[in-house]
């Protein structure tokens, strides 16, 4: 059953932001898909089992450049 995670991400300017997120965030196993909007600063990433750690998904939001917490 896939689950859904939401982000806040800070720093995101563009489009070169939003790729660079996409390229760390979707290497991790167990992401099916992921969107990024740099507007609204929101990653939304849909994720099967075995499914990433948060603290997976914010180390590859960091290695990145960008910051990002959980959201609920």
């Amino acid at each position: 059953m896939a689950e859904v995670r939401r982000y806040s991400v800070t720093g995101m300017s563009c489009t070169h932001c939003e790729n660079a997120i996409r390229e760390e965030v979707g290497q991790l196993p167990g992401v099916t898909s992921l969107q990024v909007s740099s507007s609204t600063g929101r990653l939304e990433v849909t994720l099967a089992e075995p499914a990433p750690r948060d603290e997976q998904v914010l180390a590859a939001v960091d290695e990145a450049g960008y910051d990002a917490t959980r959201q609920p």
